[in-house]
């Protein structure tokens, strides 16, 4: 256990020394999704309602949160997919270590990063009106939901990055990535949507954790159904089921490698 927790300590620093050697990749990943959040609160934002009544900034931003950890899903497997190509992985594989530190490794510097962007995130929300009107520990955990999401998606990304014999698989994954983040209660309410769209987008695991971090948050725009009225719940069963399904995926796959 030692062991372990040593090189994936090591692995994490390896990746963190890349992004400050390399940091073009890491500083527009988190220009995208400001960028996003000014074009969608200023230039969109006056023609969208939001359900009930409110300020659409308000109901924006825990959408933005969440799409955020969808979207670094990418990032993920870009990584996966370029230590490959340039052999660094047949490297590690090679060295007398833990071979579940790489992926852990791996893990962890992108959750750094995750936290990293969200608090770009948060300071760019405060600055165009957003605040979080719930108490102090609802706040809390709603960001414990996202950085959640986020830590099941980066397993989804590794399994589909160890997949990836390319760039063109690669940019294919990448494209996949965009209805899952779009078809959801991120930017509007389901109930707009026509009715068999509006289900898929309200069971999307990323509406889920939407819906409940604007409840905790306490913004407007939280649905009435019953997807939306248990939000809370699948915010947490949603991320389990994809960490207990893609994380034994994961390092089954890399140690498949070898073979």
């Amino acid at each position: 256990m030692n062991r372990l927790a040593a090189d994936t300590w090591t692995l994490t620093q390896r990746d963190l020394r890349h992004w400050v050697a390399q940091p073009t990749p890491v500083v527009i990943g988190l220009l995208f999704p400001v960028m996003t959040v000014l074009m969608f609160g200023f230039l969109f934002g006056g023609a969208l309602s939001v359900p009930g009544g409110g300020n659409y900034r308000e109901f924006l931003m825990p959408g933005m949160f969440a799409l955020t950890m969808v979207f670094s899903m990418e990032s993920t497997m870009a990584a996966v997919v370029t230590d490959a190509q340039r052999g660094v992985t047949d490297r590690f594989r090679s060295m007398p270590m833990a071979s579940s530190a790489v992926l852990l490794g791996r893990s962890c510097a992108d959750m750094l990063n995750a936290a990293v962007g969200l608090v770009v995130l948060v300071v760019c929300g405060l600055l165009v009106g957003w605040r979080s009107n719930g108490s102090f520990g609802a706040t809390v955990l709603a960001f414990a939901l996202l950085l959640l999401l986020r830590f099941a998606l980066i397993w989804v990304g590794i399994y589909l990055g160890l997949l990836m014999n390319g760039p063109e698989a690669l940019a294919a994954a990448q494209i996949l990535v965009w209805p899952l983040g779009f078809l959801s209660s991120a930017f509007v309410s389901p109930d707009t949507m026509p009715g068999w769209l509006g289900t898929v987008a309200e069971w999307n695991p990323l509406s889920a954790t939407v819906a409940a971090t604007r409840t905790l948050f306490g913004n407007p725009g939280v649905g009435t159904s019953w997807a939306a009225e248990n939000a809370a719940v699948f915010a947490v069963v949603w991320p389990i089921l994809l960490v207990v399904i893609f994380l034994p995926l994961s390092v089954r796959r890399y140690r498949a490698l070898s073979h």
